[in-house]
């Protein structure tokens, strides 16, 4: 078993690439009952990660990332997703990886609308 270690560039990316198999999937679900849904934003707090999602060209910042996670850019540029970027503060995805406060939970849960500001 290997115990290579990500960057965080490297892990953002993998995981916007997981996100947008997952988005076409939904896409093509969708399309069975007629409705399409293209660039279907994906929000991406890494500017490194959003780089390369948009930069056709390999470099070294890709050469350790697997070939089966590089078609997020080829969606990206058939318009299938569109890369935004989302400041780290308004990410509402860490709400489920990671603890907070109760200040930063109720934001985060009321961001999602699980809950209503008061």
């Amino acid at each position: 078993m290997s115990s290579f270690v990500y960057s965080t560039t490297e892990a953002e990316y993998i995981a916007a690439s997981q996100c947008c198999s997952q988005v076409l999937w939904i896409q093509n679900q969708m399309q069975d009952y007629g409705l399409s849904f293209l660039q279907t934003p994906i929000y991406i707090d890494n500017n490194s990660a959003i780089s390369i999602v948009n930069n056709p060209v390999k470099h070294s910042k890709t050469k350790h990332i697997e070939i089966k996670y590089h078609f997020i850019r080829d969606c990206n540029e058939k318009k299938l997703i569109q890369v935004l970027k989302v400041h780290t503060d308004d990410q509402y995805a860490d709400l489920f990886t990671k603890a907070f406060d109760v200040g930063r939970f109720t934001f985060l849960v009321t961001g999602v609308g699980m809950m209503n500001s008061k």
